[in-house]
């Protein structure tokens, strides 16, 4: 496994990420933002998440990140309903520095669409994209 840009995870071109597990007979998708982006903010500050229970859509805004550099949009990789927030962020926004494939998640999400993973990026190709990028 790369510790920067795990194998078990989809990606997307905006930099974050998605861990899918099946749970209640449906897909759940944890979602962050990758080490990449991590470096490129630079210290977080504060983190805006949406609440459980509301929906976000693939692609679109669903929160922003703000750090010491600038205050950047989250977009969802996938589409469907909130079902838990990392509430610890909101005290704590430095896990997504330390962190952010585990203590360092944002939101999870019930996958309302399973199509739409196949769009997204493994670890291999969002490595590929990065390095397309020049970085």
């Amino acid at each position: 496994m790369n510790a920067q840009y795990p194998d078990d995870l989809f990606y997307t071109k905006d930099h974050e990420w998605a861990r899918v597990e099946d749970r209640d007979g449906g897909k759940v998708a944890t979602i962050g933002v990758t080490r990449y982006a991590v470096e490129q903010l630079g210290d977080v500050t504060q983190v805006d998440l949406p609440k459980e229970g509301e929906s976000v859509k693939q692609a679109e805004v669903f929160g922003s990140v703000e750090s010491v550099k600038a205050v950047s949009d989250l977009f969802a990789p996938v589409t469907g309903k909130v079902v838990k927030v990392n509430s610890p962020l909101a005290d704590s926004p430095e896990y997504v520095n330390e962190d952010p494939y585990d203590e360092g998640w944002m939101i999870q999400v019930a996958v309302s669409n399973a199509k739409e993973l196949d769009g997204l990026l493994d670890a291999e190709a969002y490595q590929a994209f990065l390095r397309e990028q020049g970085e």
